[in-house]
């Protein structure tokens, strides 16, 4: 079986476009090193104009971000923001079910009214002369 000079061209030409993709996603990943930028799949796919498919299918590549994630530490939010922000939530939640207990105990009111109106009318009805309709 003999190569054909075409398919040695068209893997040459392929060699060359992953090289160069591989350039550009380390171009960016020092980019995002540089600037103490977070570091992920999608942040290194932007800086470098390749794809994140790329990166994951790039064993280097993928195991350099990965790591690199990894070292960043993640800020906790401050002890005092939490707590207020918890406070908060516990005072709206406290707020809507009052209002929502309110709403459920008028309705009830609602409807017992509704039921004597009903039976007012059919009284009502049934006194007609010559009414024959009964609903």
């Amino acid at each position: 079986m003999t190569d054909d000079p075409r398919t040695e061209v068209l893997r040459r030409a392929a060699s060359a476009k992953r090289d160069a993709a591989t350039g550009r996603a380390e171009a960016g990943l020092r980019k995002l090193i540089k600037t103490n930028a977070e570091i992920n799949f999608r942040a290194v796919a932007n800086a470098g104009g390749v794809s994140t498919d790329f990166l994951y299918r790039h064993a280097e590549l993928r195991a350099r971000i990965e790591h690199l994630r990894s070292r960043q530490s993640v800020k906790p939010l401050p002890a005092s923001d939490t707590s207020e922000a918890v406070g908060a939530t516990t005072n709206v939640v406290a707020a809507l079910t009052a209002k929502l207990r309110q709403a459920c105990s008028e309705t009830a009111d609602l409807k017992a009214q509704l039921a004597v109106a009903h039976g007012q009318l059919l009284i009502l009805r049934r006194q007609l002369p010559g009414a024959a309709i009964d609903r």
